[in-house]
């Protein structure tokens, strides 16, 4: 009876009561009415939750069938589930070798050349965009009633840092722009090994890219230094000071293509650098948009002393700017900026008035949590309370309470009903919350 809940919780894809079965006693190994692993159901299905859950509570995934059919279906997230702990030790070499084989046959090949050979057919493919794990998505392929995902390389690469070969940076970096597709686990794959990979050398080996011609290269040099930055205290080789040096460094040398130059300038913008507004007035009047959209932040993030006047300055421009996505990056750092200079009262009051929805909501965003008191701004913070989009009018509301203003009320009741799916721990709506909670208190006792 066990082994039967099991079998039936993995072929509706239920995680939970796979384990649930598993600790009752079922057999991790139990066979489907095909007489196939429950395990191999789960790859088949690109179940990685419901795999993983299986190789936690005792499933053999070291024979050839599993793993095998893991790899081949091009999902690294399944690839990943079914490997469990410790492969590298796991593993004899021999299968080892004959995994990693195995993937890079698959991607050399390519997954619809790979699909046409296990199909026999030449029809067309069915091909549409999913999303493999949380932090990359893969094409799926489907002919003759056979799918396969082309996520062959993230596999690779995933097996490779498994097994701890370290691939030449170049050859990783080859594989992660193949598909000019940053959202591609290709991509996502080769980044995190890289940003685990902390040496003196893969840090020199990924940075030298920035010189090279392909611009998406250079992109996936910024992606690997962001994760730096952003993992610093995890690792003993962060790599901080020498990343700010080179961003900075690569932001005054005349990058040419805009659209990594305004990445350079938004990594940037994450690390500490006394250069930060000097590079940012050097791109404040850039012709592209993209770029003058990054420069607000690294003018003024709220902190040190106030700006002086070139800053305020490109401040008050910026919040003029012709492209709304520069008003609307401009909207924190003048938020951040009022009461350090002249004019910043009227620009926050212009930004929370913009025609644009999204400067107004990027505004109400940065004003909702300041300390400012202004009456204009405060009235025009409570012009939002009949906003379509709902964040808009929840930093209205907000904004509203915190200053302890009178239309706080009617602002809470036109937000509409508050119980809403992804804000169930929103500081903003516990804030409201307890303001209804007191009035209701205060009424009950009247």
């Amino acid at each position: 009876m066990d082994d039967e809940r099991l079998v039936a919780a993995v072929e509706r894809g239920d995680a939970e009561a796979v384990t649930a079965s598993l600790e009752a006693g079922a057999d991790p190994d139990a066979v489907t009415d095909d007489g196939l692993p429950v395990l191999c159901r789960a790859v088949a299905a690109y179940d990685a939750a419901v795999a993983e859950a299986l190789v936690e509570g005792g499933a053999d995934p070291d024979g050839t069938t599993p793993l095998v059919r893991a790899v081949e279906g091009g999902s690294p997230a399944v690839v990943t589930a079914v490997l469990g702990r410790e492969p590298r030790t796991r593993l004899p070499e021999t299968e080892r070798e004959r995994l990693l084989a195995l993937a890079r046959r698959r991607y050399e090949r390519g997954a619809e050349e790979g699909l046409r050979d296990r199909a026999g057919g030449s029809g067309p493919v069915r091909r549409s965009s999913v999303r493999d794990d949380e932090y990359g998505s893969v094409s799926e392929l489907t002919l003759g009633g056979l799918t396969v995902r082309d996520g062959h390389g993230a596999i690779l690469t995933e097996l490779e840092w498994a097994f701890r070969v370290l691939t030449p940076v170049g050859e990783l970096m080859a594989r992660a722009v193949a598909r000019h597709d940053p959202e591609h686990v290709d991509w996502s794959s080769a980044l995190w090994t890289l940003d685990k990979r902390r040496s003196r050398e893969t840090w020199s080996a990924v940075t030298a890219h920035r010189h090279g011609p392909d611009p998406e290269r250079r992109l996936f040099v910024l992606d690997v230094l962001r994760l730096h930055l952003l993992f610093t205290s995890n690792w003993r080789n962060s790599y901080e000071r020498e990343t700010a040096e080179l961003l900075v460094a690569w932001a005054t040398e005349g990058e040419d293509d805009p659209r990594v130059l305004a990445e350079v300038l938004r990594v940037l913008g994450e690390a500490e650098h006394r250069e930060l507004e000097a590079v940012g007035l050097r791109h404040a009047g850039h012709p592209d948009p993209r770029v003058r959209a990054r420069v607000p932040l690294l003018l003024f993030d709220g902190e040190g002393p106030a700006p002086g006047a070139a800053t305020r300055a490109a401040l008050l421009a910026l919040a003029r700017d012709e492209d709304r996505a520069v008003r609307a990056a401009a909207a924190r750092a003048l938020a951040a900026a009022h009461g350090t200079g002249p004019g910043f009262a009227d620009a926050v009051v212009a930004l929370l008035r913009d025609p644009a929805a999204e400067v107004r909501a990027r505004a109400a965003e940065a004003v909702a949590s300041g300390t400012d008191r202004t009456g204009a701004i405060t009235d025009a913070l409570a012009a939002l309370r009949d906003e379509g989009d709902f964040e808009t009018r929840l930093n209205a509301a907000y904004g509203l309470l915190r200053r302890h203003d009178p239309r706080a009320d009617e602002a809470i009741e036109h937000l509409g009903p508050l119980s809403r799916p992804g804000y169930e721990h929103d500081h903003r709506l516990s804030a409201i919350f307890r303001r209804k909670w007191e009035r209701e208190d205060r009424s009950a006792a009247e």
